[in-house]
């Protein structure tokens, strides 16, 4: 999967170069847009970009965004979520300036021209200040409010899509002071970042992960990457016959030089582990790795399987699963 290349216009508004003024945190203090628990049910894609050149670095040093993202990408880990809904809440209380619909979820993906319309269905609040949020992205005929209308934080604006330019679903989130794009994260006036963690704006701060898993599963063959993505769960039961065994990883944001880390243990003694590194870095991505079933076939019972992915070296993520195989 590659990383969309383009800054999100607002729904009125131009987007504006990224640096801006220094903001004061009296001003405005944000909430969770998004109705899930981060890190577990959602998760934090992008971050805005804080390099005023070609490069590109997050608040926290890292790269974990693109060349030119002015905002926040709070991003569900299937589409299978995104059909279950969740919701997009206003992130401060304010007045609803403008809102889009009917825009299809998923046209980018299906080769349709979404320009001039980049942040599909959306929705604009201002706060007072000069200070506005932009919510991006949000799924077809989702939309609950109508301009003019007063929201106080927390309120539904809407469920979380793929539309206008957007090849997974999530919420794109833009704060702006006086029509120039902020970092919530780090509202300071230069380019500068820090690796200690800090609030930002936020009311609660909210943890910085440079990439992470968000599924694993144990099968007899190679799943389908779509069908990952779609949402395939993991297996709870496998044939007594299977002829492979492996453990697959769902994750996002790797970088060049990242290992995965699979081990499976099961009854009998059974034990397999291996190591596979990840070429290049991608925004999603899935990995694998598994033993053919010897000749007289898996023992039957539990198997418990663990990934992670390493960084340099260090675990930065792990996940575990289990399935019973024949029995």
């Amino acid at each position: 999967m590659q990383r969309l290349r383009h800054p999100i216009p607002a729904l009125i508004l131009g987007a504006g170069i990224f640096l801006a003024p220094a903001a004061r945190a009296a001003d405005i203090t944000l909430t969770l847009p998004i109705d899930c628990r981060l890190g577990e049910t959602c998760y934090i894609q992008h971050y805005p970009d804080r390099d005023p050149g070609p490069g590109v670095r997050d608040y926290s040093c890292g790269a974990v965004t693109y060349e030119g993202h002015d905002g926040t990408d709070f991003a569900l880990p299937t589409r299978a979520a995104m059909a279950a809904g969740v919701a997009v809440l206003a992130a401060a209380p304010g007045r609803v300036r403008a809102v889009r619909d009917g825009e299809a979820d998923g046209a980018l993906l299906a080769g349709a021209s979404v320009k001039g319309k980049e942040c599909g269905n959306g929705v604009l609040i201002e706060h007072g200040a000069g200070w506005q949020t932009q919510y991006c992205h949000l799924r077809r005929g989702s939309i609950r409010v109508q301009p003019g209308e007063t929201v106080a934080a927390g309120t539904p604006l809407g469920l979380v899509g793929m539309s206008g330019l957007a090849e997974f679903p999530h919420l794109h989130l833009t704060l702006r002071e006086n029509g120039t794009p902020v970092d919530p994260f780090r509202p300071a006036h230069d380019a500068s970042c820090t690796a200690v963690a800090q609030t930002g704006l936020w009311g609660s701060a909210l943890p910085y992960r440079p990439g992470g898993l968000l599924e694993t599963g144990l099968a007899i063959a190679p799943p389908d990457y779509g069908a990952v993505r779609a949402g395939l769960p993991p297996a709870t039961r496998l044939p007594a016959d299977a002829g492979a065994l492996l453990l697959w990883a769902y994750g996002w944001e790797s970088v060049t030089g990242d290992v995965l880390r699979f081990v499976i243990d099961g009854p009998a003694g059974f034990r397999f582990e291996q190591e596979r590194p990840l070429k290049k870095g991608q925004a999603l991505f899935l990995g694998y790795a598994g033993r053919k079933a010897p000749t007289a076939g898996f023992p039957a019972g539990t198997y418990r399987a663990e990934a992670s992915l390493l960084r340099a070296g260090k675990v930065i993520a792990q996940r575990s699963t289990l399935a019973d195989l024949g029995g």
